[in-house]
């Protein structure tokens, strides 16, 4: 069974830092694309970044975090991370990691993947 436990949530003035965990199991963890969403009140979920697997190694960022936030992987652990700084107000929401991309071409959409964790918390006060 496949499970992804997000950590590392919190709350942090502007400006501030955050570095978020996402622990996997149940899964051969370096095979994966990993993907970081995010979701604010009344809003959609949104794409973060992505970190492909090990073979490929790609990353990506939204425009909205390109330059502030850095993602990474340690697959002896299992683990994704996504390093924030430069916090802003609007990165305020839950951060969901993903992984097992569906094949239907949807990357930078919470539709193409199959598994989530159950998120975590970031608050930015201005």
């Amino acid at each position: 069974q496949v499970a992804l436990v997000e950590s590392g949530g919190g709350e942090v003035q502007a400006g501030g830092s955050l570095r978020l965990s996402c622990a996997a199991s149940g899964l051969t963890f370096s095979f994966y694309t990993m993907a970081w969403f995010r979701q604010a009140p009344g809003k959609e979920r949104e794409f973060v970044s992505t970190i492909t697997r090990r073979d490929s190694l790609s990353i990506d960022y939204s425009d909205s975090v390109k330059g502030r936030f850095t993602v990474s992987r340690d697959n002896a652990r299992n683990t994704a991370y996504l390093q924030m700084d430069s916090l802003k107000p609007e990165d305020t929401g839950v951060y969901y990691c993903a992984t097992f991309l569906l094949g239907n071409g949807l990357t930078y959409r919470p539709e193409g993947y199959r598994y989530w964790g159950q998120g975590t918390q970031v608050t930015v006060s201005s």
